[in-house]
């Protein structure tokens, strides 16, 4: 029992001691099981663009942005041209957001979410691994599997739908760059949002 403590407790210092994943490195991979049963591996989508939101449905950005549909067409946009949209949920037990994977497949049918999968993640394990900040933090990797674009979803941090009219969406423009073979123009933009709500965050 103690030998799984300090196991357990090694492993915990281990990732929050690591440093944020670099924009224009390899992105960190992670092996983990969606809200339906299924082990899935970063690496494994090697060769496929894939997006990481992170997500909290009590957090009033994130239920802006879908409220509004626009994490949903962001969404359908990038899924329905090949990449693969993956939604964690980092909440831990007794934290804002928090949802077993039978509420959190209720929610995501509620919302019409278009992710390819969504996974929980209450001992922030993943969280950790990427330094995700806030609910959204959005991080894009291309098909070879570099970083190339980690932050806010878009230019505008705001609660409210009508900033979505200024608003810049940054992963559709960073999908734009990759597709026309640019670098992506804004790479790295500080996230906004809700604090994502590890155990050791308060509410």
């Amino acid at each position: 029992m103690k030998l799984a403590i300090l196991l357990a407790t090694s492993i915990s210092f281990s990732l929050a001691s690591q440093s944020a994943p670099i924009t224009g490195k390899k992105a960190p991979d992670f092996t983990t099981t969606t809200i339906t049963g299924e082990q899935i591996s970063l690496s494994e989508y090697r060769g496929r663009p894939v997006v990481l939101e992170w997500t909290n449905h009590q957090c009033p950005y994130v239920r802006m942005h879908y409220g509004s549909g626009n994490m949903q067409k962001t969404q359908r946009a990038l899924t329905e041209n090949g990449a693969v949209w993956i939604s964690i949920i980092s909440s831990a037990p007794g934290k804002q957001g928090y949802v077993s994977a039978a509420e959190a497949q209720q929610l995501t049918t509620a919302r019409g979410s278009y992710a390819d999968h969504v996974v929980l993640d209450p001992d922030g394990v993943i969280g950790e691994l990427f330094s995700a900040k806030t609910t959204p933090h959005m991080f894009f990797i291309a098909e070879n599997g570099e970083l190339i674009y980690q932050g806010a979803i878009d230019d505008i941090p705001s609660t409210s739908r009508r900033s979505l009219k200024k608003a810049k969406n940054l992963i559709l423009a960073a999908w734009a760059d990759m597709e026309a073979g640019k670098p992506v123009g804004r790479h790295t933009t500080k996230p906004y949002g809700c604090s994502v709500k590890y155990s050791d965050i308060d509410d």
